[in-house]
């Protein structure tokens, strides 16, 4: 089927937004310190796109289930690991499987479709696939109708493909112990020879029947999940099993200044310590129960930051037709996924500490919106590091100054862009719009062409 799609009007949609941010951790590394990145000559906090991503892609997913929004009533995806227990647990509650038949079942069909599991040995991956896999919500459900539907057929092949994979598994984990107490080249190659061999048993476990694979890779693909149109999804376990280009282009956020950061001091009372220390006749008592119950330090950022993002809407129309979306459906869907990913671009927030820093809470400082014939990206504007002492102002402020003038310049200099639509949700922002000309929107269902 052709996926070529007519668009009227530009193909992207660029979203430019500044927000500043206190006290906050939203996102770290392997050692707990905040993200940087040095740019302009100088470090920089940075707030990854994966993150922010997720935390678009979620809260669009919940609102969409919850009927709120545009994308009410769509299907959404979900990523996870555990699709063998989703699917066994459809199999117990839909069906009335026994647990103990469900999902050795589940699992071996969902292995035989080309995902690869955890150690069986480690009851604690045994049934997770090694990656994560983004796939529609219903999946699981779908794949359960599935095999309870032709349960003659897949439960014949099933206990035959477990009793298999049990013996070849067995197999090579007594290969593997044999090669580690072999020392000589000779041996090793040997070792490697066993390997092979086991390589061989496990191309001998009995295949899928056809018409259930192609049921399962059905249920598994993209189909009409809208979070997958919009971020896209890659799968290289399985060949055959369509993998998606995303519509949505996000960069990494980064502070227009330098970094800063503060390595806060924090000690978390204990307190049945601080019970018996209030309630002691003794001040040697007392004293045995005084001090805080733990202690330690976590790193804090602030800053204003610069993040940017670009929806291809040719490509999302394109992704929704080859999920066999009709053209009207697809043209729909779209609309309505443009409008989610705004909102979603203005109102999502990574949630890491989001109890103790109330990160969740902040508003953008400024978005900037406007359509192109290409993407835009705007990170050249804060090469230069703002100093609030020398450039004489908060750095908030100034940043919208300069990604505004940024904006302007590049529109006097090229056709295939827009002016921009313009939402603060603050009040100084808000004048310095005034003083320079520029009309903001009051919603975001405005900042959409």
């Amino acid at each position: 089927m052709s996926t070529a799609v007519a668009l009227t009007g530009h193909q992207f949609l660029s979203l430019h937004l500044l927000e500043t941010l206190a006290a906050v951790l939203p996102v770290r590394d392997e050692n707990g310190a905040p993200k940087t990145i040095v740019y302009g000559g100088v470090e920089r906090h940075m707030i990854t796109s994966q993150a922010r991503r997720r935390a678009e892609r979620v809260y669009s997913r919940d609102r969409a289930n919850a009927q709120k929004g545009p994308l009410a009533g769509h299907t959404m995806g979900v990523r996870t690991r555990e699709w063998a227990l989703v699917t066994a647990r459809a199999l117990e509650t839909r069906h009335g499987w026994p647990k103990e038949h469900a999902l050795p079942t589940a699992r071996a069909v969902l292995q035989a479709i080309g995902l690869k599991f955890g150690d069986p040995a480690k009851p604690t991956v045994a049934n997770l696939t090694k990656v994560l896999l983004f796939a529609p919500a219903d999946a699981g459900e779908r794949i359960a109708d599935h095999i309870n539907t032709e349960q003659a057929t897949i439960g014949a092949w099933a206990e035959q493909y477990i009793a298999l994979s049990e013996t070849a598994a067995a197999s090579a984990a007594a290969k593997k112990l044999k090669g580690r107490r072999r020392s000589s080249p000779q041996e090793e190659d040997a070792s490697t020879s066993d390997a092979d061999a086991g390589d061989t048993a496990d191309a001998r476990l009995p295949a899928l029947p056809k018409t259930s694979r192609n049921a399962v890779l059905t249920a598994l693909a993209p189909r009409d999940a809208i979070d997958i149109a919009l971020y896209g999804r890659f799968l290289a376990e399985i060949p055959d099993s369509p993998n998606v280009d995303g519509a949505i282009q996000s960069s990494h956020a980064f502070t227009v200044h330098e970094a800063e950061h503060t390595d806060d001091f924090y000690a978390a009372a204990d307190d049945a310590k601080l019970a018996r220390k209030s309630n002691a006749l003794d001040f040697l008592d007392a004293a045995a129960d005084s001090g805080a119950g733990m202690t330690g330090y976590q790193a804090l950022i602030s800053g204003t930051f610069y993040r940017h993002a670009v929806l291809d809407r040719r490509k999302l129309r394109q992704n929704l037709r080859a999920a066999g979306m009709s053209e009207a459906d697809a043209e729909s869907a779209a609309v309505a996924a443009e409008a989610e990913f705004v909102s979603s671009f203005v109102n999502a927030f990574p949630e890491a500490k989001k109890n103790s820093t109330a990160s969740t809470g902040v508003l953008p400082a400024l978005v900037l919106a406007f359509d192109g014939d290409r993407p835009f990206n705007y990170a050249a504007a804060f090469q230069r590091p703002i100093d609030e002492v020398a450039d004489g102002g908060p750095a908030g402020e100034l940043a919208v100054r300069r990604l505004l003038a940024h904006h302007d310049f590049v529109c006097r200099r090229r056709n295939d862009i827009t002016a921009g639509r313009v939402l603060t949700y603050e009040p100084s922002i808000h004048a310095i719009l005034q003083e320079l000309s520029v009309k903001d929107v009051e919603s975001v269902e405005e900042l959409t062409a």
